[in-house]
């Protein structure tokens, strides 16, 4: 099984000097093709800052990171772009749909991007709403659908361009726990087609569906746990 991320001695630092704050202190991680994992960790650990790393929306100080067998840190800025379009599905807690343009052209906007001729998008977008489940809500305006709809238009947009890997940040903060379960359900139902799921939560109850779980403190990797097994 290929690492589809891995990160060696990875460091991030704000500030400089007397300011300066140490947010990630060498970060040894690898992600196999497949795996669904949580991070994990009280406020200040660094998981938001390794996440934004991971997703390419911010930089390293120092340290190795390769996504999908390509070096990251050296790119440009387009470069980058390109990476978070096409190999990484972003799902974030506030869903970040675009209010006037309908359900089925929200899932193709990274496609569009990416360059995907319109036929092949609009029927790549189709296939996804049906896998998410809302096929018959292609035509819809997002301020039509419910919390957890919108999420499912997120999640099915995140696939759009068959990214290495789908990266969550806490993506039931805003639901009902009925409808996050149902959220995390999908999830499972994706990870078990082969898709690389990374899902950030400081939820213990919600990390412990994934099957690896990697605790952050202070900027390092505390403890790693496997299938919800810990010690």
């Amino acid at each position: 099984m290929s690492h589809v991320i891995q990160t060696r001695a990875i460091t991030k630092v704000f500030g400089a000097n007397g300011t300066a704050v140490h947010a990630l202190r060498g970060i040894d991680l690898q992600v196999d093709r497949g795996e669904f994992i949580a991070l994990i960790g009280p406020s200040g650990s660094g998981k938001s800052t390794l996440m934004a790393i991971l997703g390419c929306l911010d930089r390293p100080s120092q340290g190795v990171y390769e996504l999908d067998g390509e070096p990251v840190e050296g790119l440009s800025g387009a470069d980058l772009a390109r990476i978070r379009n096409t190999k990484i599905g972003f799902v974030f807690q506030a869903y970040n749909l675009l209010p006037k343009a309908s359900v089925v052209r929200n899932v193709e906007l990274p496609m569009l991007y990416a360059g995907v001729p319109r036929k092949e998008r609009r029927q790549r977008a189709l296939e996804l709403l049906e896998k998410v489940g809302l096929a018959e809500k292609a035509l819809k305006l997002p301020g039509e659908l419910s919390g957890g709809q919108k999420q499912r238009v997120s999640i099915a947009r995140s696939l759009a361009n068959r990214p290495a890997i789908l990266l969550a940040d806490e993506p039931t903060g805003a639901l009902d726990s009925h409808t996050g379960a149902e959220i995390l359900a999908l999830f499972q139902e994706l990870n078990a087609q082969g898709n690389t799921v990374i899902l950030v939560t400081h939820d213990l109850g919600i990390a412990a569906l994934a099957r690896r779980q990697v605790e952050l403190r202070d900027g390092l990797i505390a403890h790693e746990h496997l299938d919800g097994v810990r010690p």
